[in-house]
């Protein structure tokens, strides 16, 4: 290999995207207002859209 030639190498890239909603929950509290969102969440009653992006982040590791 010459001087000025560098070995290709292998990396791992991570691409993070930020989304976000804000949202109403009626609860008794700030603990059961946050499970009652993430349930929702997770059966879809809340859904995040192209339009709630916020960022992308890339980060590389060795």
């Amino acid at each position: 290999m010459k001087k000025d030639e560098k070995a290709a190498r292998k990396f791992q890239i991570e691409i993070v995207e930020t989304m976000s909603a804000l949202i109403e929950v009626v609860a008794e509290d700030k603990q059961s207002a946050l499970l009652k969102a993430q349930e929702m969440y997770r059966n879809e009653q809340v859904v995040l859209y192209s339009d709630d992006f916020i960022d992308t982040k890339v980060n590389i590791f060795q």
